[in-house]
């Protein structure tokens, strides 16, 4: 359920944004942190890592996890950046109908959710190894044919 319920997260959170791509560009150059140029394709990965790191963790794909928990610790360096810079914007986390779009000022609580999400994925990896569980690999077909 853990490992469904970080999915599904990170699928609604990649959808959400996918609707309205220039509103997440936007807020990516409202961070400061990537050039102007950079801040559409930029949103585009973002959102693309998402989709994929989402549905990869929900169907249990070997390195999506990994992948999942680099991407969060990313967010938790950009909005500790921001706090540390006495920024007031909006994440981008959830869309342009996210509630803290509109109230801003939400940046704690945006490392307080990270981190709950990481912590989640660190309970997956001690029950992956206190259960000797391995994950699918990612390419089923391929990797059947090599054994």
């Amino acid at each position: 359920m853990v490992r469904i319920g970080l999915g599904l997260v990170f699928l609604y959170s990649g959808l959400s944004k996918s609707f309205d791509l220039n509103y997440f560009a936007g807020v990516v150059h409202a961070f400061g942190i990537l050039p102007t140029a950079l801040c559409f394709p930029g949103a585009v990965a973002i959102v693309t890592l998402e989709l994929a790191l989402g549905a990869g963790v929900i169907l249990d794909r070997r390195g999506s996890l990994s992948g999942m928990l680099v991407m969060l610790m990313g967010f938790m360096a950009v909005a500790g950046y921001a706090i540390y810079m006495g920024y007031d914007i909006d994440c981008g986390c959830f869309g342009p109908g996210d509630p803290g779009a509109e109230a801003f000022s939400h940046l704690y609580e945006v490392l307080y959710r990270d981190a709950a999400m990481v912590a989640a994925i660190a309970y997956l990896y001690l029950w992956r190894h206190l259960n000797r569980f391995q994950p699918k690999p990612l390419m089923l077909k391929f990797y059947k044919k090599l054994n």
